[in-house]
């Protein structure tokens, strides 16, 4: 008897095997592609891939044969918690200020929301980079690792740190700006504690914002961050939005850039070089920078300068990974298919296609530490596993069109 339930219990602990039939098998980091492979998937992790390679019997077939396979995508710069609203015009309130009038309660139903669209356009991890409240982000990443909602896998900042103010631009009392969406912070000491704080409440991330008032933080300021992060094993994201500002974060060592749209000057991109930073370039579309109020005139000027930006900075040899930056809601539109669309930029500066799947995919693994568990199809690797009707490499906008999404070796998605 006792032998019979040791049987049974070990039948019942065997992980269910999903096989999967592949047309195509694209390696974005090397930009070849494979024909007629299956992949095996047990555990939440790929276990075999080969051509031929034969299928366990009782394996759960899926057949991927029509189609192009390639590891699932990374947007590197989500704000999956908040969203600006016609609202705030309504009120006469800068967009990034109306966040302070919706409750923490409410700002996590938004990212499961918006998480469920990302993983629906067949990204399976991001990094959330703050604007999430007193640490909705934790508790959406928390969410998602335990299966209780479906959404990417999550790297999160916890709460930005920030001189006085963070990004707001009323001028209110101090009681209504001082709130968990910014961790004030003007001196080391408060530097040191924000950091701590926001590493013991679960931030895998550091947030800064260098330059979001007519004050900055320093260089040394930067440099001291990095330094008291990176005793804790986390990196740090540096929100520079002018040119004195990138070049400080440069020199001072940070992880990666976020937005830099008024890089220049061709040493701030030898700096990056040689410090391994990586440019997150959030360059919105047309469309979502309406959403976010520009003008039509406006949003085609503000697309084009960064669009040449970005030019520059490939052409120069800098380190990119893909980031959105999307907190704008358009009616007939996700949170998902507004960001894939931001593909469009990349092939306007000329960027091949090669080059563009490595900045949605094995760049922004590296840049967010995951590279060793995803961002490739390999054994060993989380089975997050995306499949479009084309190859990408012959057709970049195929990724506009995906049809079936796994992650962590569990289907999302399946369009017939």
């Amino acid at each position: 008897m006792v032998v019979v339930l040791i049987l049974v219990c070990s039948l019942n602990g065997q992980a269910q095997v999903t096989a999967i039939k592949v047309g195509k098998l694209v390696d974005p980091a090397t930009a070849t592609t494979l024909t007629n492979q299956v992949i095996l998937v047990e555990g939440g992790k790929i276990k075999a891939i080969g051509a031929g390679l034969p299928i366990p019997s009782g394996a759960t077939i899926v057949d991927l044969s029509n189609s192009t396979v390639m590891p699932g995508l990374f947007d590197a710069h989500t704000h999956l918690c908040a969203r600006s609203r016609i609202e705030a015009d309504r009120l006469g309130i800068d967009y990034l200020d109306l966040v302070l009038l919706d409750p923490a309660g409410y700002r996590a139903i938004q990212g499961v929301y918006y998480a469920g669209q990302m993983l629906d356009a067949g990204f399976t991890t991001v990094r959330d980079v703050g604007n999430a409240g007193k640490y909705v982000d934790v508790d959406l990443q928390r969410g998602i690792n335990e299966g209780l909602v479906p959404g990417p896998t999550m790297v999160v900042a916890g709460r930005i740190i920030a001189p006085f103010g963070g990004q707001y631009r009323t001028r209110a009392d101090k009681q209504f700006l001082d709130n968990p969406e910014y961790f004030f912070a003007d001196t080391r000491d408060e530097l040191k504690k924000a950091i701590r704080e926001n590493i013991y409440y679960g931030a895998n991330v550091i947030k800064i914002v260098v330059d979001g008032q007519r004050y900055s933080y320093s260089k040394d300021d930067i440099k001291f961050v990095v330094e008291e992060a990176t005793r804790a094993g986390v990196k740090v994201a540096a929100h520079c939005q002018t040119r004195a500002c990138e070049r400080d974060a440069a020199e001072a060592g940070v992880a990666s850039i976020e937005h830099g749209w008024y890089m220049m000057d061709a040493d701030v991109y030898e700096l990056m070089k040689k410090n391994n930073i990586v440019l997150v370039s959030t360059d919105a579309t047309e469309k979502v920078l309406r959403a976010f109020g520009h003008s039509e005139a406006n949003a085609k000027r503000i697309h084009a300068a960064r669009v040449a930006r970005l030019k520059r900075a490939y052409q120069a040899g800098v380190t990119i990974a893909f980031g959105s930056d999307v907190y704008a809601d358009v009616e007939g539109e996700t949170r998902g298919t507004l960001t894939i669309e931001y593909l469009d930029g990349f092939v306007e500066a000329g960027f091949p296609a090669k080059a563009i799947l490595q900045i949605f995919t094995v760049n922004a693994a590296r840049l967010l530490g995951v590279e060793k568990a995803r961002g490739s199809i390999a054994v060993g690797m989380a089975a997050d596993i995306i499949a479009i009707t084309e190859n990408p490499l012959d057709n970049i906008q195929t990724l506009k069109r995906v049809k079936f999404v796994m992650k962590n070796g569990r289907i999302h998605k399946h369009d017939k």
